[in-house]
């Protein structure tokens, strides 16, 4: 799903791009200052185009674009805006407002792997989304050898403790006996380390390694960085497919 190029009100354009309000944009407008491709702008309510060439008061202007990032996240950090006890993910980006972005699909604070983070609701919604049944890929360390016969619960779905529902069938490979890789549709509370703890294992280590077609990229050391690739965000419209 690639964001489309929709216009916008003009006072919201503004509000958008700026750190003034819709009301102090009004009075903006009203007054004269607000130059749309070299024409003066009298009406908030007109639509703005994202390649327009918008003035004020002499300064040009250009719409924020969404921005998408995929983080190598360490153990210790959270997956949230702020946080008294905790550091965030959000202070390993250096980038402008990071406080907009949002982590699209939470991590627990002693997993690590493949975070996404965007400030594109829709985009994220399409990943978190219980009915795309987006695929996500664990690399899972246990504390005892995992059976034949758990692997056979786990793929074909287990009941978690207080929760009436069966988990959606998850995909397992067998690395070793305590090693596995793990693909889920779900994104319940703690599910995989609580999908072990029904078949009397204890989850040891976590590394989210995939979500979607979108992979942690193998040249991001933990705590790093980057934008992700056209394709990448693209991707997102097939995040059902878990192959």
């Amino acid at each position: 799903m690639k964001p489309a190029n929709k216009t916008l009100r003009l006072d919201r354009y503004l509000a958008t791009v700026t750190d003034y309000s819709r009301n102090e944009v009004k009075r903006l407008i009203k007054r004269g200052e607000v130059l749309v491709d070299g024409e003066v702008a009298s009406n908030p309510a007109s639509q703005v185009a994202p390649d327009a060439d918008v003035t004020l008061a002499g300064e040009s202007l250009r719409e924020a674009r969404p921005r998408y990032f995929m983080l190598n996240k360490p153990q210790g950090y959270v997956c949230a805006a702020r946080d008294r006890r905790h550091m965030t993910v959000l202070e390993l980006i250096d980038e402008d407002n990071p406080e907009r972005l949002h982590a699209a699909g939470r991590l627990d604070i002693d997993t690590t792997g493949l975070v996404l983070l965007t400030d594109d609701g829709q985009w994220s919604h399409a990943i978190t989304s219980p009915q795309r049944q987006c695929w996500k890929r664990y690399y899972v360390e246990t504390a005892e050898p995992v059976s034949d016969k758990s692997i056979e619960h786990l793929q074909r779905g287990v009941f978690l403790h207080d929760e009436k529902a069966r988990t959606l069938p998850a995909r397992i490979e067998r690395i070793e006996e305590d090693r596995l890789r793990v693909w889920i549709q779900e994104g319940r509370y703690h599910q995989v380390k609580r999908m072990f703890a029904a078949e009397g294992n204890a989850v040891e280590v976590l590394h989210r390694e995939a979500i979607g077609g979108i992979e942690l990229d193998p040249d991001l050391e933990e705590g790093e960085y980057r934008p992700l690739t056209e394709w990448e965000i693209g991707s997102v419209d097939g995040v059902a497919d878990g192959d």
